[in-house]
């Protein structure tokens, strides 16, 4: 079940609980007390109050921290886990992130509808979205085309709109894949409308020509690890209704051993 719904039911639980306390239940409790001392002449000594119940306790403990939690997750920020090597070197696999909500805009909690529009994902953009093939599972990747642009990858360069994106000349860059498999590979600063980021590219993996064109209220994106990364030259493109937020922060990390990274914790997500 998708947490976002977990947290609403519970909201909704544990505030009608409290709602039904406090205009019903509450009041009847203070009348039968009222009516109890009235009995012993109006000696409230000898009356012990009513004990308010346990599940409403717990409910009128929780509400507010549940509510809370709900609307910075469901509005403002989402907190995500890397699980794959896909966005590295950008991303790790054992980074805690950052997701911004609002600034694709407002979006109602579980059904994901946009209500209100602030902007738009801008080329370069690190994006967390529902995977079009099951909105259940978030994915992260670099958004690289935008509605109407046309994109084509060969040899392991990006054109977009026919024009050719700017690399540097590389530096040989090297990684752990899962299973302790060492690869050698080449890392480039890739730049977007005058925004670099670093990619990396297998050199011993093919790169076949693939051309597309990004449909209205869609994007193109990949992964900066461009040989292992499940993405839309795959499956296709990112509809806007499955936007989720925009990555910027990296506030935790483990590293493979299950210790704490303390290099990548507070890192900027570029």
């Amino acid at each position: 079940m998708d947490f976002a719904l977990i947290l609403l039911i519970a909201m909704i639980v544990t505030g009608a609980l409290w709602l039904l306390d406090k205009m019903f239940l509450a009041p009847l409790r203070n009348r039968k007390y009222v009516a109890a001392v009235e009995d012993q002449g109006g000696d409230s000594k000898v009356v012990a109050r009513p004990r308010v119940p346990i599940l409403i306790e717990y409910a009128r403990a929780l509400f507010p921290v549940i509510a809370l939690v709900f609307v910075l997750r469901s509005f403002i920020v989402e907190p995500f886990r890397i699980p794959s090597g896909s966005m590295i070197p950008t991303l790790e696999i054992g980074d805690f992130i950052l997701v911004n909500k609002f600034i694709y805009g407002l979006r109602l909690p579980v059904v994901n509808k946009k209500v209100v529009g602030i902007s738009e994902p801008d080329r370069g953009d690190v994006m967390v979205f529902r995977f079009p093939q099951d909105p259940k599972i978030n994915f992260i990747k670099r958004v690289v085309g935008l509605p109407g642009d046309s994109v084509v990858y060969d040899k392991k360069r990006l054109f977009i709109n026919e024009k050719p994106v700017a690399y540097d000349n590389g530096e040989e860059f090297s990684l752990t894949e899962s299973g302790n498999r060492k690869i050698t590979a080449d890392r480039f600063a890739e730049e977007f409308d005058g925004e670099t980021h670093s990619i990396i590219v297998d050199r011993n993996q093919g790169s076949p020509r693939q051309e597309f064109k990004v449909p209205a209220d869609s994007y193109f994106v990949m992964g900066d690890n461009r040989d292992f990364s499940n993405d839309s030259r795959g499956w296709g493109f990112v509809p806007e209704a499955n936007i989720v937020g925009k990555a910027f922060f990296v506030w935790f990390s483990m590293d493979k051993g299950g210790g704490v990274d303390w290099a990548r914790i507070g890192n900027g997500i570029d």
